[in-house]
């Protein structure tokens, strides 16, 4: 079970980091002087709104490969601590992307490569995994 809470931090911490992006709209919106419902006209404004609308684009892929990945892989004792490792690098990725981003969209590459391939290692361990206990004579 508490390889599961390693998992289960991460996760929190992830919906943190978008919480984050959604007060960072906010803080926009004030700072410029536009009212909801629109979303163009001032450029941070526009930028903090692609950031908090691109986390929440990759959370439904980040989110169930890192519990797919934790929970095939669990039975070894060490593998809760490592797909929380590569959470851990996602929200890293996603907190450049965003800082980023908002500072000059240029500036985005290195946080969305580093939590892409962050993703990519989560879905393929749990894709490989799951094909391997299926193959398994």
């Amino acid at each position: 079970m508490q390889s599961h809470a390693y998992v289960a931090i991460v996760t929190a911490l992830a919906l943190l980091v978008y919480l984050w992006t959604v007060i960072g709209v906010g803080a926009a919106r004030r700072k410029s002087g536009i009212k909801a419902p629109t979303m163009t006209g001032d450029p941070l404004l526009e930028r903090a709104v692609r950031v908090q609308a691109n986390t929440l684009e990759w959370l439904p892929i980040f989110l169930p490969s890192l519990w797919l990945c934790h929970l095939f892989w669990q039975p070894q004792d060490q593998t809760g601590i490592i797909v929380a490792a590569i959470g851990v690098v996602w929200i890293l990725g996603r907190i450049l992307y965003a800082l980023g981003y908002v500072e000059d969209p240029s500036k985005r590459e290195i946080g969305f490569l580093i939590q892409f391939l962050a993703s990519i290692v989560l879905l393929l361990g749990a894709l490989g995994k799951a094909v391997m206990v299926l193959i398994a004579p």
